[in-house]
């Protein structure tokens, strides 16, 4: 029980200080006309992408978006990806002005939209040869070098209400997303389908990319890495 209530403590004290922090992002934003016009640093603190990431999104999947304005329902989907906050304060954002239904509705058009027009086109594994030896470039000449590395490997906890199975070793719901980047931090691959109170190194075991990894080790493929921390346990 001292267990339950210690977490629970630190969960409240964990969403208090989220809403101090949307409340001084809402008034941020209420002190100029876009949030585009913000400078990059105080937009990046908010939608975790630059601008111009953000206007190279819009024009990939703006076709696809319906009745609202393409630039309003993208802000609306990164907004609430950045903070995971609930949907209505979303649309009370100064500049979106938005419904809850409005919000809810622009999130599954932009998330499906993504996923569609530049998810399943960039983020990929195995890596192409040329890619794949670049990787190894970037590694070899890093301050801290690692022959044969071409990516890094970790997993990273998203919140998840209410299923016992999803309580992870913080002590808090979560999901627990793997994913491998290469030297530039361009994702590979994502793996989402766990809960959090599955260890990084389960997730491994099951994972296409490890599949991937023993296929190239067994053609002969033996100084090809993917590194990781202490929760991964150290193969060929």
């Amino acid at each position: 029980m001292a267990f339950q209530f210690l977490g629970y403590d630190a969960e409240m004290a964990q969403q208090r200080q989220g809403a101090r922090s949307f409340a001084a992002e809402r008034a941020l934003l209420r002190e100029v006309d876009s949030p585009f016009d913000l400078d990059e640093g105080q937009f990046k603190r908010l939608f975790r992408l630059t601008p111009n990431l953000v206007y190279e999104i819009i024009d990939k999947i703006g076709s696809r978006l319906e009745a609202l304005s393409a630039e309003k329902q993208v802000l609306a989907a990164l907004r609430f990806y950045a903070t995971g906050c609930y949907q209505r304060p979303v649309g009370e954002q100064w500049g979106l002005s938005m419904s809850q239904s409005s919000i809810s509705r622009s999130i599954h058009r932009v998330t499906d939209a993504i996923n569609e027009t530049m998810f399943m086109e960039n983020v990929r594994y195995p890596m192409a040869v040329v890619e794949r030896q670049v990787a190894r470039s970037i590694f070899s000449a890093a301050r801290e070098p690692f022959d044969g590395a071409i990516g890094a490997i970790d997993c990273t906890h998203r919140p998840k209400d209410h299923e016992e199975a999803y309580i992870n070793h913080h002590g808090y719901h979560s999901i627990n997303v793997q994913m491998v980047c290469d030297p530039n931090l361009k994702i590979l691959n994502v793996n989402a389908r766990f809960p959090g109170a599955r260890h990084d190194a389960y997730i491994w075991n099951a994972s296409a990319v490890r599949r991937a990894m023993k296929r190239a080790y067994d053609r002969g493929d033996h100084n090809t890495f993917i590194i990781g921390d202490l929760g991964y346990p150290l193969e060929p």
